[in-house]
Order: structure tokens, then sequence, then C-alpha cells
């Protein structure tokens, strides 16, 4: 075991755990985060996607102990009460059916546009494309980029 300070939301948060935890279960099991949800456990799915540094990154497969000062935003740190634009246009467009993807999605959504505030269709399939939404709401996913894109 180790002790980590890890900067999450915009808090210090303290855990002791082995270091090759990976952070979404330092998120969902020590620190009752559970937002950021477990798909594959491969970094292939997207369910898990948090930010680090404004990065989209997937959680299940990044340690504890790789983070180091970087910053982890997770989906309950995006906004405080759901207003972030990505978040409202998910809303707008009636984009989730189960839901269980949509925390990544609107991860990788946010990430997306921060970089690329104005993406074409290609570039919001392309930077998408590591997310998978087992209810097929591809068409309005993209739909709910280009309305938040707007904002």
């Amino acid at each position: 075991m180790a002790k980590y300070s890890l900067k999450i939301n915009g808090k210090t948060q303290q855990v002791d755990v082995d270091p090759s935890t990976p952070i979404l279960w330092v998120l969902r099991d020590h620190l009752n985060m559970p937002g950021t949800k477990f798909g594959c456990g491969m970094a292939q799915c997207g369910a898990c996607t948090v930010h680090l540094d404004g990065n989209a990154v997937r959680s299940c497969s990044l340690p504890v102990s790789a983070v180091g000062k970087s910053a982890i935003t997770t989906i309950e740190g995006l906004s405080a009460n759901g207003t972030h634009p990505v978040q409202k246009a998910w809303l707008e467009h009636d984009v989730a059916q189960c839901g269980y993807c949509q925390s990544g999605q609107i991860m990788s959504a946010s990430a997306l546009l921060k970089s690329n505030p104005n993406p074409t269709d290609e570039e919001i399939d392309a930077y998408m494309s590591g997310n998978i939404c087992r209810c097929g709401t591809y068409l309005r996913i993209k739909e709910a980029i280009k309305t938040a894109a707007k904002k």
C-alpha cells in the first residue's frame, strides 16, 4: 500500500492503496464516486472515461501511481448542477437510453469540445469512436455534441 494525494474535481483527496490500483477503483471503491462506470476493464469501451489535466483517459487502465500531480475530473465534477453545455445538450437530444455509457460519452465529448470547439462530423466520429453505446444512440450523441458546440 502507498499513500497518494490526488486532486479530484478541484479537491485534494487522500488514499492509501496499492500503486497498481486503477483510478476507476480508487474513485468508486475508495472515494465513493460511482459516476465513473466499469465497462470492459481493458480501456476499449470508454464507460470509465475521466479527464486527466483536461484530456479524456480511460480510468480502468490508469494506475493511481501514474497520476502524479495531474488533476482528475470525473462526471461528478464536470459541473456542480448539470449545467455543462454537453450535459444540457444530452438532455435536449434525449441521448440516454439505458444510460450506462453516458458518463464516459459525456466526458469524451466535453474533452473533444475543449480541444476542438467546432468539430466536423468526421472529427466527432473519430474522437468518439472509442466510446461504445450498446443502445446505439450514436446519431443523437453526434447531434448533442454539435448542439453543445454552438453554446
